[in-house]
C-alpha cells in the first residue's frame, strides 16, 4: 500500500508540474464565465460583477495575509520575551539565595566579633608578649580584613546584579505585553477580514462559486503566461542545492493540506509557516514571517533561481512561495485553499531569497 500511495503521489506531482512548464500548458485556460445580468441587488444597490467580487475577495485575503504576517511576527517575539523573562526569573531565584548566604557569612563574622569582645581571635594575638603569636596574629587579622571585605563586595555586587535583572525582566514584560496586544489587533483584523471575504462568498449560488474559482483561475493564467512569455525561465535551470532538495521535499509532501493562518504544521500551514518548516526540516532555520524572511535572508535575481528559493510576492511582501523548478512554486494560498502548486508567476513578484546561501 505505501509503495502504490509513493507512486500515485510522484504521477500526481508530475503531471503537476508538466502543466506549468510552458506558457501554453502552464495553466488549462477556463471557459470565460457569463458576464453578471447587472440587475439590482435585493438592496436595491446595483448587483456587482463577479469580477468585482472576485477583486474585493481577494484583497480582503491579501489583507488577512497581511495581519497574518502580523500576527505571527508578534506571537514570535512574545514567545521570545516569555523565554527571557523565565530566564531572568531563574537568575533572580539564584541572585536571592546567593545573597542570603552571603549575608549568613556576613551576619557570623559579626556575632564571632561581639563574642570576643569587638576583637576578632586574631587581633588578640597581636595583643600578646609572644613574637610568633604576634606575627600570626598580624597574618589573622589581614586574612580576617580580605575575608569580610570579599564578603561585602560580593554580596554588593549579586545586589547590583539582582537590580539587573529585575530592571531587564521588567522591561521584557512590558515588551511581552505589547507584543500580545500587536497580536491580539492582528487577530481582530484577520478574523475582520476572513468574515468579510466569507460573508461575500456566502451570497453567491452554487454556480457562482464555481464560476468565481474560474475567474481565479483565469487571472492566474494570465498573470504566468505574461511571466512566462517575458522569457523569464529562459536562463533559469539551475538545480537546487542538497538542503534546497531536503526544502523541496518537504513543502510538496505537504499538497493537500488546508491553509491555516498561523499555523506551521503538521496538518495545516500559512504561507510562511510552510516555507519556514521546509526550511527547519532541511536543517536550516529561517524567519517565520514572510517580511522577515525577505528583509533577513539573502536576495537572489530571478534569473538566478533554483529550487528551494523563495518567492515574496506584493509590495508589502505579505506572501511566500518555494520555487521548485520549471515555473511552479509550491505555497499555502489562503483560507479555504489546500497547501498547492502554482505558477512562480501567478502573482506579483517582489523578489526572490535564498536560505541557503
Amino acid at each position: 500500500m505505501n509503495r502504490r500511495h509513493c507512486a500515485s503521489a510522484a504521477i500526481t506531482l508530475v503531471c503537476a508540474l508538466s502543466v506549468l512548464i510552458t506558457p501554453v500548458q502552464a495553466f488549462a485556460k477556463p471557459a470565460p464565465p457569463s458576464p453578471s445580468d447587472g440587475k439590482p441587488s435585493g438592496d436595491g444597490a446595483p448587483k456587482k460583477s463577479l469580477e468585482e467580487v472576485r477583486k474585493e475577495i481577494d484583497a480582503l485575503y491579501r489583507k488577512a495575509g497581511a495581519a497574518t504576517d502580523a500576527y505571527n511576527l508578534a506571537k514570535e517575539k512574545a514567545e521570545k520575551q516569555s523565554g527571557e523573562i523565565v530566564k531572568l526569573a531563574r537568575e533572580i531565584v539564584v541572585g536571592q539565595s546567593k545573597i542570603a548566604e552571603l549575608k549568613s557569612q556576613a551576619g557570623a563574622q559579626a556575632r564571632e566579633q561581639y563574642r570576643t569582645g569587638g576583637l576578632p581571635p586574631g587581633a588578640q594575638f597581636m595583643l600578646s608578649d609572644d613574637p610568633q603569636l604576634f606575627l600570626d596574629g598580624v597574618n589573622r587579622v589581614r586574612e580576617g580584613q580580605q575575608a569580610a571585605q570579599g564578603v561585602l563586595g560580593e554580596l554588593t555586587r549579586t545586589q547590583q546584579d539582582l537590580e539587573t535583572y529585575s530592571k531587564d525582566a521588567s522591561t521584557n514584560w512590558k515588551k511581552l505585553e505589547a507584543n500580545r496586544v500587536k497580536q491580539a489587533e492582528a487577530k481582530k483584523k484577520i478574523n475582520t477580514q476572513i468574515a468579510a471575504a466569507k460573508k461575500l462568498e456566502s451570497r453567491l449560488k452554487k454556480e457562482e462559486r464555481a464560476r468565481l474559482l474560474k475567474l481565479e483561475q483565469e487571472a492566474e493564467y494570465q498573470q504566468q503566461t505574461a511571466w512566462l512569455s517575458s522569457g523569464a525561465l529562459k536562463d533559469i535551470n539551475r538545480e537546487a542545492s542538497a538542503l534546497g532538495k531536503k526544502a523541496v521535499a518537504f513543502a510538496t509532501k505537504q499538497i493537500g493540506k488546508p491553509y491555516g493562518w498561523g499555523d506551521e504544521g503538521p496538518d495545516s500551514y500559512d504561507c510562511s509557516g510552510l516555507t519556514s518548516q521546509a526550511w527547519l526540516a532541511a536543517g536550516r532555520p529561517i524567519p517565520r514571517t514572510s517580511q522577515e524572511q525577505w528583509r533577513l535572508l539573502p536576495h537572489i535575481a530571478i534569473k538566478d533561481m533554483r529550487p528551494g528559493d523563495l518567492i515574496i510576492y506584493h509590495g508589502d511582501a505579505s506572501h511566500v512561495g518555494m520555487y521548485i523548478g520549471d515555473g511552479a512554486i509550491v505555497h499555502a494560498p489562503r483560507p479555504g485553499r489546500n497547501v498547492t502548486l502554482a505558477g512562480a508567476g501567478s502573482m506579483q513578484i517582489l523578489g526572490v531569497v535564498r536560505p541557503d546561501k
